[in-house]
């Protein structure tokens, strides 16, 4: 019966918890029934079995179809862990060292465990499929111990979430049996680190030490660690290949960061890109198999890692696997961006370094190296230092456009550009200011310069307007701005301007976008047509008259047409009201008359 329920989520694609609502029970019985803890009752079973029957059959074809339909960018919206599950696991997991360390020092403890708990996951459904290959469980694991490379991640025996949460035994060698959990979990990344010497991942996930302490007393107890633990090893957070999100360390990242900020009462600082935003930017670059992408600021590598799922999505059997390459400043979001290479079995590179100072990806000339695409949400309205524009050995700011002020949003355009191969496009997400700021000026507006020299090389192929309330640390609606170095025949000259701010709904504490929404906003984009209240194409002569300002509000306008009337029309309507209300207060007077006599 176990492995009936197990063949009837995997043909249907459904959760645990989904199940237990087909079958009318609770998610903790179906979890019970699966683990073999409780035994089922003969009316469930009956319910199970007419439901398999059911699955046996179903026509492999339209299965297929199915599948295909359900699992959009490679897992099923319905199986991935809920946004509120996952905060609630962080923050039981946060909750259980508060008061042991600073608020913004739980992040450096809890995400290399959330790490290992993924990755050991991920590594249980990689062995599952190399069993079923070759008929058991032992027989892959002794396989992949002689042939790491039949895994994305090398898990030695050590290091395994069974073994950290306590579940099961490990034999340690004598001389280096851990003597605390704080020193065996130091050890645990160490071991993950050097059973991987191709991941880079060393100087990432084992530079926090768990057994660490000051003045005789430790930082973290056993004690709070093993509630992280407890709250990772709960059943309801499996973190596997198909049960969460694809970049669900960045979003954990991003909500530990919002919710230490809210606590402290502080400015997170930082942010990253909602999935929608991801999406569409994404979408609308159509990666095709093989090409170059780049991310100057990637962060978790989360943008980057969409490309890929949207190549697999347009074309699933495509076998050349985009070539990836980011650079990171922050170390936290390096580490993030290392771990979400491994995770995704990425090709390509992810640099630590400031890419507007010293780009690390170059040509054997030491010349910027290009790309099929670029992607990218730099910080908005980033100061930079003039001089950093005007000595820039690469030309990237001169040969775009010129200078810009203090203000970063065009100097990451400029970067963009230069950044694009000859048939390249890129998108970049910016503060709504970049593309109105210095319009209608009478004064000679750096930005305007660059926006204006962007515009006459034909080079932007269109804006965005994204709903306010999007993004975690403010308010202020954020736009693409999308530049294309071969434009189709039918968009030269053109600039496609879409206004996508009422494409939302309602949420606590940010707004989101469905996924019928960015539907219809890639393939509006994509078809570039007029659209009353959505889409304005513009040619390069309507950018000029407007002084070159580019927001799409600017353009469309989503208020109801007003209408307007003849004056003498509007004079004898009024004259006909007056009348009106003459003799109505004739009548009136009249009977205010009779009341009073009577």
């Amino acid at each position: 019966m176990q492995e009936k329920l197990t063949e009837i989520r995997k043909k249907l694609s459904l959760s645990q918890e989904e199940l237990a609502s087909r079958l009318g029970v609770s998610f903790a019985t179906v979890n019970r029934w699966e683990n073999g803890k409780t035994a089922i009752r003969k009316s469930a079973k009956e319910k199970i079995d007419k439901l398999y029957d059911e699955v046996l059959h179903i026509d492999e074809t339209v299965d297929t179809d199915m599948s295909s339909q359900r699992s959009k960018r490679g897992v099923t919206r319905s199986q991935v862990l809920s946004t509120q599950s996952m905060e609630q696991m962080l923050w039981s997991a946060a909750c259980s060292i508060r008061g042991a360390k600073d608020a913004p020092k739980f992040k450096d403890y809890i995400l290399p465990l959330l790490f290992i708990k993924r990755l050991s996951d991920v590594f249980d459904d990689e062995v599952k499929r190399v069993a079923d290959g070759v008929g058991s469980k032992e027989t892959a694991l002794e396989l992949i111990r002689k042939d790491k490379a039949l895994v994305r991640f090398y898990i030695p025996p050590s290091a395994k979430w069974s073994v950290v949460s306590g579940e099961e035994n490990f034999k340690w060698p004598k001389a280096k049996r851990p003597n605390s959990l704080g020193e065996q979990l130091t050890l645990t990344m160490r071991d993950i680190v050097k059973a991987n010497p191709n991941h880079s991942l060393s100087g990432v996930i084992d530079i926090v030490d768990y057994n660490a302490s000051l003045q005789g007393e430790r930082e973290i107890s056993d004690a709070a660690l093993r509630g992280v633990i407890d709250a990772f090893s709960n059943p309801r957070y499996r973190l596997g290949l198909r049960d969460v999100e694809p970049d669900f360390l960045g979003r954990a990242y991003e909500y530990l960061l919002r919710k230490f900020a809210e606590d402290s009462g502080q400015s997170a600082g930082e942010f990253f890109t909602p999935r929608e935003v991801g999406f569409v930017m994404a979408k609308i670059l159509r990666p095709q198999g093989g090409e170059t992408a780049y991310d100057f600021a990637c962060g978790s590598f989360g943008l980057l890692v969409k490309l890929q799922l949207v190549l697999k999505e347009n074309d699933p059997l495509n076998k050349k696997p985009l070539k990836l390459y980011g650079q990171e400043l922050g170390r936290e979001n390096f580490a993030l961006g290392c771990m979400n290479k491994v995770l995704h079995d990425i090709e390509g590179d992810i640099q630590r370094g400031d890419s507007m100072e010293n780009p690390k990806f170059k040509t054997k000339s030491g010349r910027l190296k290009t790309y099929d695409i670029v992607i990218a949400n730099p910080m908005w309205n980033q100061p930079f230092d003039t001089k950093i524009y005007e000595n820039d050995p690469w030309e990237r700011f001169e040969n775009y456009g010129g200078f810009t002020s203090g203000k970063g949003d065009w100097a990451w355009v400029q970067v963009a550009a230069a950044s694009l191969n000859s048939k390249g496009r890129a998108a970049i997400v910016l503060d709504t200011g970049a593309v109105t700021r210095g319009s209608g000026s009478k004064h000679d507006d750096k930005e305007k310069l660059i926006r204006k020299w962007f515009v006459e090389q034909d080079l932007i192929e269109g804006v965005i307007l994204f709903p306010e309330n999007l993004f975690y640390n403010t308010t202020a609606a954020g736009i693409i701005v999308f530049l294309n170095k071969q434009k189709s025949a039918d968009k030269k000259g053109k600039i496609i301007l879409l206004n996508a701010s009422q494409e939302f709904y309602k949420g606590r504490p940010k707004n989101h976008i469905s996924d019928e929404s960015i539907e219809k906003i890639t393939q509006a984009f994509i078809a570039g047509k007029d659209q009353e209240k959505f889409v304005k194409v513009i040619t390069i002569k309507d950018a000029e008259k407007n002084d070159y300002n580019l927001s799409p509000s600017r353009y469309i306008s989503l208020s109801d047409v007003e209408t307007y009337r003849e004056i003498p029309d509007i004079l004898t309507e009024l004259k006909t009201l007056h009348s009106q209300s003459n003799r109505l207060d004739k009548e009136m007077n009249k009977i205010i008359s009779m009341i009073e006599l009577k």
